[in-house]
């Protein structure tokens, strides 16, 4: 008997790829590689490995008849059209909660990292700097005001790490969690007056694009911090970048951009920002863990029509 086609619509971890390519036929990329080629073989296609930046729209959708699953490698799926899958009755899923605790460290690394300026610091000691002198004084963490913009299962995570800092928390959602012991706000500019620090960890999407613009960088002040380990989309860069020029904010820590993996020149080049590859999950254990669930959901679906972790629209 054939085995089932898969198509890859992004170039997949080598910890998930393996798994799929010893269970089914995975065509890599083949509508984008050679179009007369996947144009083949579209009708045969009953499943989509993809991960989280992956674009999965309706016309891609609608190309493959036999479709019955995409599976999400990452907790965001904003590039995938569920509407138009759903509408087919194609399930969509993703690999969320295995990556809490690491985007939530990488929060708060980001936040260390910008407040305590500690790549300048290393920079400085390598430069041979040190015995000219002592570096500017830096901004304390612990007991300080931290504004979180999303307060999912990461939000809450970054929330517990911010509790062994001392630091009052409060947060902005769509809708206040009266079980959270947290202040809630009811948009990102009013948490952003009442916060030194202001971490975004909010979906991506249409809904949640530029969420953060020049009005609440303004909000957020003079020596406000900005860490987002959202998506890039989140923010106003242009706006950001500006803020940060004129000393409208003190800093960020940034590990997710409007257009990765490029990141604009005047923004690496600011001294008072810290940057990363978008590296929330990356960690072996991790991606391990949601390279195996990403499988699972796909092979399970296929073989039995179960899942362990559909996205919300689809559960």
């Amino acid at each position: 008997m054939s085995q089932i086609e898969i198509l890859s619509a992004a170039k997949l971890s080598p910890l998930l790829e393996p798994q799929v390519r010893a269970h089914y036929t995975l065509h890599d990329r083949l509508h984008e590689s050679d179009p007369a080629a996947f144009a083949k073989i579209a009708p045969h296609i009953r499943g989509i490995a993809a991960h989280g930046e992956s674009k999965v729209p309706a016309e891609l959708i609608a190309q493959l008849p036999a479709l019955e699953i995409i599976s999400v490698f990452g907790v965001g799926y904003d590039g995938v059209d569920v509407a138009a899958a759903k509408a087919r009755n194609i399930m969509v899923t993703h690999t969320p909660n295995v990556l809490n605790d690491d985007v939530a460290d990488l929060a708060m690394g980001l936040m260390l990292a910008a407040a305590r300026q500690l790549p300048a610091a290393d920079r400085f000691v390598k430069a041979g700097q040190w015995p000219q002198g002592p570096m500017p004084l830096a901004r304390k963490v612990s007991g300080a005001r931290l504004g979180i913009v999303g307060i999912g299962r990461i939000g809450q995570a970054i929330a517990q790490r911010a509790a062994a800092f001392n630091m009052s928390i409060a947060y902005t959602a769509r809708s206040q969690r009266a079980e959270l012991p947290f202040a809630y706000y009811p948009n990102p500019t009013e948490l952003a007056k009442v916060s030194d620090y202001l971490v975004v960890i909010t979906p991506g999407g249409a809904a949640t694009r530029k969420l953060i613009n020049a009005e609440v960088l303004q909000a957020l002040g003079q020596k406000g911090i900005l860490v987002n380990v959202a998506r890039g989309s989140v923010i106003d860069e242009a706006a950001l970048i500006d803020a940060l020029e004129k000393g409208v904010i003190g800093g960020a820590g940034l590990d997710v951009f409007e257009n990765e993996p490029n990141v604009p020149e005047t923004l690496r080049a600011l001294p008072h920002v810290v940057l990363a590859p978008h590296i929330g999950s990356a960690t072996q254990q991790t991606r391990q863990a949601m390279a195996d669930l990403a499988f699972n959901n796909l092979h399970g679906f296929l073989s039995s029509k179960k899942v362990i972790t559909p996205v919300p629209e689809c559960a």
